[in-house]
């Protein structure tokens, strides 16, 4: 196991409460996730209450950069880390233009590289402007102040899985008190694999695959049972998010966000406790 900082917490289980809107009491700098709106595709940030700043996928195009300077002063230029989870430009093509605008402390991936143009075009981007390069998998961590972000998958097999979604990297997020599971595009075969190692309850689900009828099964969605969901999706020509899946997910008893009809979706994480705000 890699650990990506020196100190380490750990957590004990709780009831959780969500309030919509602005909570009163919450301090002036509660740790944020945001689920920004790129469109077809993804991109979260995390911001903690120091300012230090992790994006994780960048959606399919310069989108990003217009949700970035909406979140961050118009000063701020620097981002500690990036992640991929897994090469497709849905994911990755707004990371070129990050890599173009801002400095990056570190750019963190699985090691499975794209394909095309595209990818060499990123990967090139990358060496010219001296950006450093963490490989991660699972059992890996990043650990910063009192929260932890874990990487749950891929392993070893899945990495070179022949569909690229099933690479996607997991991670869990832990931090005062809440649990938010960051899904990638996985599929069945990488669901069921994480059903047999880990306890998957969490409190927050970035739904896989933009709502996909082939994620986000009912087995997966009895052991995870997320208060709060969001799914990250914008005009496409794939049904994304299917009625199957958003259906699934209130038999869940999930709270489900939309990035096409809620737009840009801010979580405020404090004792225990999550504040949803819609931008």
């Amino acid at each position: 196991m890699k650990y990506l900082s020196l100190s380490f917490l750990v957590l004990i289980g709780f009831n959780l409460v969500i309030w919509q809107g602005v909570f009163e009491r919450v301090s002036p700098h509660p740790l944020e996730v945001y689920f920004l709106d790129v469109g077809q595709g993804d991109s979260q940030l995390i911001v903690f209450p120091d300012g230090v700043k992790m994006l994780i996928d960048g959606g399919p195009d310069k989108e990003v950069l217009f949700e970035l300077e909406e979140v961050l002063p118009s000063t701020d230029r620097y981002l500690d880390m990036i992640f991929m989870t897994h090469p497709q430009l849905d994911h990755y093509g707004g990371l070129r233009d990050i890599v173009d605008r801002y400095q990056i402390g570190a750019f963190v991936f699985s090691g499975r590289e794209g394909e095309g143009e595209a990818w060499e075009i990123f990967r090139d981007l990358l060496i010219e402007a001296e950006v450093p390069v963490v490989l991660v998998g699972q059992g890996d961590r990043v650990v910063h102040a009192e929260a932890i972000l874990d990487v749950l998958w891929p392993d070893k097999e899945f990495l070179g899985h022949r569909e690229v979604n099933e690479s996607s990297l997991v991670m869990e997020l832990q931090s005062e008190g809440i649990e938010v599971l960051l899904t990638g595009d996985i599929g069945p075969p990488t669901e069921e694999k994480l059903l047999e190692i880990y306890d998957m309850d969490t409190d927050v689900l970035k739904v896989a695959h933009h709502g996909s009828r082939f994620s986000t099964s009912l087995d997966f969605l009895g052991e995870a049972t997320p208060a709060l969901s969001v799914v990250q999706v914008g005009s496409n020509s794939f049904g994304h998010p299917t009625e199957a899946t958003l259906q699934r997910l209130s038999k869940a008893g999930s709270r489900v966000y939309r990035t096409d009809k809620d737009g840009r979706v801010k979580l405020m994480l404090e004792d225990r406790r999550i504040g949803v705000v819609l931008e």
